[in-house]
């Protein structure tokens, strides 16, 4: 075990013992704290491992052409469809959005693609939409998805264009 990772259960070990005494004097905000961290905790342990199940899946039966086809450059624009419709069918938000770019980027999607994916994935997913069309209404929804995605993928290519113009490539290890 590195430094790193002593030092990273070491805080975590600090936060447990702090919640326990917290429970145990009814510090109220250690006690909120703790609650937010149970909720966290047990939304994640329900939503991981089927997600990373399916990202296993996808690894094993989708090939490489397909994704090159579909989210590669020589795909032209559907690539940004294809990217903004496979994000909004993503559950679990960020915490599956980027083991799937990775996969993505592993398969032979551009960046652009890969940037449009990860920034959809937190800002079209359906059950969110449809929570905030019920709550705030529907032309707020549509304003707000009919905004902000041509603006995701403006902001894509501009930043796939400076990834090319210094020939990053993301290390092999990631």
């Amino acid at each position: 075990m590195n430094k790193d990772n002593r030092l990273d259960y070491g805080i975590f070990i600090t936060f447990m013992i702090f919640l326990f005494i917290s429970r145990l004097i009814e510090f109220d905000l250690g006690m909120a704290m703790g609650e937010n961290f149970y909720i966290f905790a047990r939304d994640m342990v329900l939503i991981l491992p089927p997600a990373f199940v399916i990202i296993g899946l996808f690894e094993i039966w989708v090939d490489r052409e397909t994704i090159e086809s579909h989210f590669g450059s020589a795909s032209g624009i559907k690539r940004y469809i294809y990217a903004i419709l496979l994000a909004a069918t993503t559950v679990g938000g960020t915490f599956v959005a980027f083991p799937v770019a990775n996969s993505l980027y592993h398969k032979g999607a551009d960046y652009s693609s890969i940037f449009t994916y990860i920034t959809a994935a937190s800002l079209v997913m359906i059950p969110m939409s449809i929570m905030e069309a019920s709550i705030i209404g529907i032309e707020f929804t549509v304003l707000r998805i009919g905004l902000s995605l041509p603006l995701v993928v403006i902001s894509s290519i501009i930043l796939n264009k400076i990834f090319a113009k210094l020939d990053y490539v993301l290390p092999s290890d990631v």
